[in-house]
């Protein structure tokens, strides 16, 4: 088996924005704005070329600051998306959201770059970027939901306990949900990846197992220290 990955030039990387065309075209046709969409594809192309050529740079230099700048700036961002349902509260919540993906995430990954992985150096970025990536986005989303629904339930005048668990459970159900279907229904994209890329199904088997986990311990424990933080915050969601 070849331990390379396919090339793929850009007129053919071209080829894959036809569905995206028709996805577009439907959705033009059924009167509905085209803008949201084309802002989200404008986004995605230039925020993944700029990532590109900083990684590519990053991996190259190895220097431990780069790693810990780019760390920073994932979890801020995170913090801050993960309050995009709650909108009119962010200010107020910004902080426990980013204690709480920091906590949650930074745990886990440390759990994974030493103790599964046993990286050497500790900050090996071509590793410990994409995992904090996975991870932190896992939580945010995660906290995301749970700050949504945790919303809904008290400004039905939940009380606080029965909220929290219900956050809870919502928050988990895309990651259980992939959990069922991982296997039988889809093959994750990391494992996808680097069964692409040559390396042996078992062994991308093994990574996927530990990325499931990962995401998994990461959005459970950030999403539990949110809600647990959120105790003294609940006249916030009444207020409003």
């Amino acid at each position: 088996m070849e331990n390379s990955v396919l090339n793929i030039p850009v007129f053919r990387l071209a080829i894959a924005f036809i569905p995206v065309l028709v996805v577009m075209g439907i959705h033009f046709k059924w009167s509905l704005s085209p803008q949201n969409i084309l802002y989200a594809i404008s986004r995605m192309l230039v925020q993944l070329l700029i990532i590109g050529y900083l990684l590519t740079y990053i991996f190259q230099s190895n220097r431990i600051w780069m790693v810990i700048t780019v760390i920073s700036v994932m979890v801020f961002f995170a913090g801050w998306i993960a309050l995009r349902t709650v909108n009119k509260q962010r200010s107020s919540l910004i902080l426990i959201a980013l204690v709480s993906i920091l906590t949650g995430g930074g745990l886990t990954l440390i759990i994974i770059s030493q103790g599964v992985l046993n990286l050497q150096p500790w900050y090996l970025p071509r590793y410990i970027i994409p995992l904090a990536g996975m991870i932190f986005a896992n939580a945010m989303n995660s906290i995301s939901l749970a700050a949504d629904r945790v919303k809904a339930e008290f400004q039905r005048d939940i009380v606080f306990e029965k909220a929290r668990s219900t956050a809870f459970h919502t928050s988990l159900i895309p990651i259980i949900n992939a959990f069922f279907a991982v296997g039988l229904v889809s093959l994750p994209g990391m494992m996808t990846g680097q069964i692409l890329s040559g390396i042996s199904p078992l062994l991308a088997v093994r990574y996927q197992i530990m990325v499931m986990c990962m995401i998994f311990s990461s959005a459970g424990i950030s999403t539990a220290i949110f809600l647990t933080l959120l105790k003294n915050r609940v006249e916030i969601f009444r207020a409003v």
